[in-house]
């Protein structure tokens, strides 16, 4: 019996996921179900880049403007009312796409991650998530080696997902990691997932980071973290430590100028981006697309003809 299919488009930040998503939705007549951190989160429009009506082209999107800034929402939550929604889809004969570039919610439906088997505390996970976003894989390995050296060495630099779980473990059981032999990484076997993975040269790619930072600034990206700011989501919560939040709160605080926080945005996305990169490069069942910008038109038909022969497999 053929495993139902999902389609998944992952890729850095600015690469085109949307449009690239939205259009193989739109044209297999399906809904898409945000995979992104951040735009689960309501009232933060601009600095997430969320989908508009406009370019939604009438498809449905699911996972977006779920809960407020000040509440809580786990990995595991997510992965929860994902499959929830691909169980929907699936009964109403509908493939559904996940798109996004949070390779943390990415993972938990893509491998095969049983949170209900282990102890978890996600308020803790994502505070080390967000010290990852901030300060990079150096400053998570520096910690961990302070408490579980030996998982330190095992665990690769890049594995991000398995150095915050290590980390998580031993501040809830105040054990190493290293003792407790949990295999957190197998592949999702319930499914044939079809993942298609956006990138471009990695110049141009940073070039219309840029472009879309000054595009937020004269949207009103200033305007929307001060009003949240003034609201009381200050930058102690997870979502107001987001790229795009954090920075301009720092201004707003007096601590950088308004040159300085739009200059250390632009870096700090095109970090970001970068990370993006790593996490998912490993992963042998991504067909990975290079984004020609010149050539939008024959790259976007490139991916959906490799999408309808995927789809003839059984």
């Amino acid at each position: 019996m053929a495993l139902p299919k999902i389609i998944v488009v992952i890729g850095p930040t600015a690469v085109g996921k949307t449009k690239i998503s939205v259009e193989i939705a739109k044209k297999l007549n399906t809904e898409i179900i945000s995979a992104d951190s951040m735009q689960i989160y309501k009232c933060m429009d601009i600095g997430t880049a969320k989908v508009t009506e406009s370019e939604t082209l009438g498809v449905k999107h699911h996972m977006i403007d779920i809960i407020d800034p000040d509440e809580s929402f786990s990995v595991s939550e997510f992965q929860k009312e994902v499959f929830k929604i691909i169980n929907e889809l699936h009964i109403g004969n509908k493939i559904p796409v996940i798109a996004g570039g949070s390779g943390l919610y990415i993972n938990s439906i893509i491998y095969d991650l049983d949170f209900s088997q282990t102890r978890a505390n996600e308020e803790v996970r994502n505070y080390y998530y967000s010290i990852y976003e901030k300060k990079g894989s150096a400053e998570l390995i520096k910690l961990l080696k302070q408490v579980d050296p030996i998982s330190a060495q095992k665990i690769h630099e890049h594995n991000i997902k398995r150095i915050i779980r290590a980390l998580e473990v031993y501040k809830i059981t105040g054990k190493p990691y290293s003792e407790l032999n949990i295999n957190f990484r197998q592949e999702n076997c319930k499914f044939n997932f079809i993942i298609i993975g956006l990138t471009m040269e990695r110049e141009l790619l940073y070039r219309r980071i840029n472009s879309r930072v000054d595009e937020m600034i004269n949207e009103g990206l200033f305007d929307e973290v001060s009003h949240l700011y003034k609201k009381g989501y200050d930058e102690n919560l997870v979502s107001m430590q987001g790229i795009g939040y954090k920075e301009i709160i720092s201004y707003l605080k007096g601590e950088i100028d308004r040159t300085e926080a739009i200059r250390i945005l632009k870096r700090d996305t095109r970090r970001f981006a970068k990370r993006q990169f790593t996490w998912f490069s490993k992963d042998k069942r991504i067909k990975w697309f290079n984004i020609e910008e010149n050539n939008f038109g024959q790259s976007k038909s490139n991916i959906y003809n490799y999408i309808l022969n995927r789809l003839k497999e059984d």
